[in-house]
């Protein structure tokens, strides 16, 4: 079993700037906007269940019309919902921004919203081997520091852990203090995934992080492909997939789960294991991730692949 920590939300995403029913009605200049599921982590743990691993959600959801739509979707892809809490705060909102090139900005709608009040459970699912976190979900307190806790006890427990930390900048008051606080979880992460962006933002590099604790580091590079660093000097690339984009949202979170149901299917979702992945092993991982991640680029929104899409690792 997988269980990912973290935020769920809803992305409001611009259809177009075609008329509708409510043109007459919309501010000048702005395109209608699409209620869609979304949040690093719960995309994460869709992908989980649509390529076929175990995975439970842990996380703090409205008792409102959108946190029952989340709770659905969770469900429709196979997610084990049994760690999710409940609360009558509204749901967090996300408007998204659709750049040229298809990548995504985002404006954030978080203030007494339920994701913020998680709080850490007393113990996770029978037969978790590994826990993922990132994004909103470690800057927003209260609920940051209970997802920290989180992540020190499993790592505490020889548990598999993976970070992305997927950085909004505009949630971040104090970028020093997350920067501090960043460098203080590598010791509880096997795994570190973060883009090229994350990685100016937070201005260290893979070897550096993995001086703090990582078994790996996977640096992605949108469409120029991934790159991962190992513990022991290993250093392995896969070019990127190439696809027409339609957007980016939730290609990072594709990522993330095909890693950790690639690392699940090779037999090295441990702390242990996953020192002892070859080179090839990591560019069939690598390529994995890659061609998962061009399958949820080709589609609007966080639509990541099924297994049968993406072929073996």
């Amino acid at each position: 079993m997988i269980v990912v920590a973290g935020e769920a939300l809803i992305d409001l995403v611009p259809l177009g700037s075609s008329p509708d029913d409510g043109a007459e009605r919309r501010a000048p200049g702005l395109p209608p906007l699409a209620p869609r599921l979304g949040g690093g982590p719960y995309n994460t743990a869709v992908a989980l269940g649509r390529l076929g691993s175990p995975v439970a959600f842990c996380s703090r959801l409205s008792r409102d019309g959108f946190g029952e739509a989340l709770l659905a979707g969770l469900r429709s892809a196979g997610v084990d919902t049994a760690p999710v809490q409940r609360g009558d705060e509204p749901t967090t909102l996300a408007v998204t921004s659709i750049g040229p090139d298809g990548s995504a900005g985002y404006s954030f709608y978080a203030e007494g919203t339920a994701d913020r009040l998680f709080s850490a459970p007393d113990r996770l699912p029978a037969g978790t081997r590994a826990v993922s976190f990132g994004t909103c979900s470690l800057v927003l307190e209260p609920g940051a520091s209970a997802y920290e806790e989180l992540m020190r006890t499993a790592a505490a427990q020889g548990l598999f852990t993976a970070l992305d930390p997927n950085i909004r900048a505009g949630l971040i008051s104090d970028a020093d203090a997350y920067r501090a606080r960043f460098k203080n979880w590598l010791p509880s992460t096997t795994l570190l995934k973060l883009s090229e962006e994350d990685a100016q933002w937070l201005g260290g590099t893979p070897r550096e992080w993995l001086s703090g604790g990582p078994a790996a580091v996977v640096l992605t590079r949108g469409g120029d492909g991934l790159t991962v660093y190992t513990r022991d000097g290993g250093e392995y690339a896969v070019p990127g997939e190439r696809v027409e984009v339609v957007d980016t949202i939730g290609a990072g979170d594709t990522v993330n789960a095909a890693l950790l149901h690639g690392l699940s299917r090779q037999g090295a979702l441990s702390p242990a294991a996953v020192d002892g992945l070859d080179g090839d092993g990591w560019t069939r991982l690598l390529g994995f991730a890659a061609r998962a991640a061009a399958i949820t680029c080709s589609r609007a929104g966080a639509e990541p692949p099924f297994g049968s899409e993406v072929g073996e690792v």
